[in-house]
């Protein structure tokens, strides 16, 4: 299972350091002005109910049904049900994109009211909105193809399919900007165009790679088959609440697009922190899924306790550090990443704060990937949807009350809050069921874990100290991208000495455990 998260946050690793090289030069040719904030809202749009139909609600009913057939009854079985849960997707995809390229505007309203008082930049985002749409049925198929490979354990072909995205997005943003393109709403509606191409890409990508590993899937009339019925059952929960989880993305950006440049600010903040999750709880989230599903149909618990123990041990690992290296030095992080061009330092000070927000909710998001699929794989997801809509509650209070005191700081905050509700409900219930026990090994490598990445921490604090005047727009880049790195390597390599010191990482257990996988 080690291995196999290696592989997936492998990829996502290069998937995300690409994703920042697209977000670096984005920022230099748009900065935080009207036609970012556009682009912003355009490609969150379809981001959002992507998480929706496909990667999120609709993988968390389908992965445990189809892994189920694919274990118990054959690859025929596997494949006819994927079949008929692809012709469902694609029906309910298509009629839900005709309408809300219908109803754009109020959709776009939604996402952003502060933009109805400039008539110029909300007709923009409407515009930029339905030429990016698509990009939603793309991805959803996509996704559900993912499902499939990652339940046949080929997660490679998944987790490399991100990487089309930000090479195509790179390749247009890089030639716009040499050809002097500027920041106008031409050069907005060419990347948009470029993100449903990329999603067309990835969709492309993940189906030659289906059918290369033996599951050749095929359009269907769709059929409300006892399979889809099933499916359907389990899947409402969970599209309700990948919805609920979602309006807090939206109570978010409607709250930032109040304040001139917070969108962006708030964008670029959490592209940082996404690396972490993406590279570790997103990565462990999609092995564990089938994992547990496979281990629960075979009736073998204390494999369940194992997987679920050692991927929280992992993830803690690397996770709290993460969060606490973020908390100690954003600025240095956000300018050498993103200031440069249109982006300035009162932005970089701006996403700055907001990131080192985010960072506190780091573990917690964590958490939630690695504790759900707890629920799923017992085809639980009812559960998640109420815990998901308490969190939406507590999202909307804090966000309320802080955006008057802290303006886009506080919704930052508001959010970290409520995903640590979240992850409490979620562990807490999964404990009190039986369906999860912590061991003495991870009670003490915890303690332990906490212990190191404060020190580090401190260390992080002590480099800044003495460093922190070269981070600066007069002090040469490649200088200020050597100085982060020997922070960063200094702050990695405390924590890694520290965590052997203790006990807690050692690398002979960790070889160990890939030649037992090889």
């Amino acid at each position: 299972m080690i291995k196999s998260v290696a592989t997936v946050g492998g990829f996502t690793m290069i998937s995300r350091v690409l994703g920042f090289v697209r977000d670096v030069l984005i920022a230099a040719l748009l900065g935080t002005g009207p036609i970012a904030e556009s682009f912003v809202i355009a490609f969150r749009i379809p981001n959002l109910f992507r998480r929706l139909f496909g990667e999120g609600a609709f993988n968390a009913a389908f992965v445990p049904l189809f892994a189920k057939r694919l274990e118990s009854d054959g690859a025929d079985a596997a494949r006819n049900f994927a079949n008929e849960a692809m012709a469902g997707l694609l029906f309910v995809l298509l009629i839900f994109s005709a309408l809300a390229e219908l109803f754009m505007p109020a959709l776009a309203y939604i996402q952003a009211p502060g933009f109805a008082d400039d008539a110029e930049k909300f007709e923009l985002t409407v515009l930029m909105s339905r030429i990016a749409f698509p990009y939603l049925t793309f991805m959803s198929i996509t996704a559900m193809l993912g499902g499939v490979l990652n339940s046949m354990h080929r997660f490679s072909a998944a987790a490399a399919a991100p990487i089309l995205l930000n090479i195509i997005m790179i390749a247009v943003v890089g030639w716009l900007t040499l050809a002097g393109w500027g920041n106008t709403p031409a050069t907005g509606r060419v990347m948009v165009w470029a993100v449903s191409a990329a999603g067309l890409a990835q969709l492309i990508m993940l189906w030659v790679a289906t059918r290369r590993a033996g599951m050749r899937l095929t359009l269907k009339r769709p059929r409300y088959t006892p399979g889809v019925k099933r499916l359907v059952q389990l899947g409402i929960p969970g599209v309700i609440a990948g919805g609920i989880a979602q309006i807090n993305l939206v109570i978010s950006t409607a709250f930032a697009s109040m304040q001139d440049g917070a969108a962006p600010w708030l964008y670029y903040a959490d592209r940082v922190y996404q690396l972490p999750l993406g590279i570790v709880g997103v990565a462990i989230g999609i092995v564990l899924l089938p994992e547990l599903a496979r281990r629960l149909r075979a009736g073998d618990e204390k494999a369940v306790d194992e997987s679920q123990n050692r991927s929280l041990e992992f993830a803690l690992f690397l996770t709290i550090p993460a969060a606490i290296a973020l908390i100690a030095i954003p600025r240095p992080v956000i300018q050498v990443l993103f200031e440069r061009g249109a982006f300035n330092s009162v932005d970089t000070s701006a996403s700055a704060y907001a990131l080192a927000a985010f960072a506190v909710g780091l573990p917690a998001f964590v958490l939630v990937k690695i504790f759900s699929p707890g629920f799923f794989a017992r085809e639980d997801t009812k559960t998640p949807m109420y815990f998901a809509g308490i969190g939406v509650a507590v999202n909307v209070t804090f966000s309320f009350v802080l955006f008057e005191y802290f303006n886009h700081i506080g919704i930052a905050v508001a959010v970290s809050i409520a995903a640590w509700v979240n992850a409490a409900l979620l562990g807490i219930t999964l404990t009190r069921r039986g369906f999860f026990r912590t061991d003495q090994r991870l009670r003490s490598n915890l303690f332990k874990i906490l212990l190191n990445s404060f020190l580090m921490g401190i260390a992080l604090l002590v480099a800044n100290n003495f460093l922190h005047s070269y981070f600066s727009a007069e002090t040469p880049l490649i200088l200020r991208v050597a100085l982060l790195g020997l922070v960063v390597g200094v702050g990695a390599g405390f924590y890694f000495a520290l965590s052997h010191f203790t006990g807690v990482f050692r690398w002979r257990d960790f070889k160990q455990t890939f030649r037992r996988a090889r």
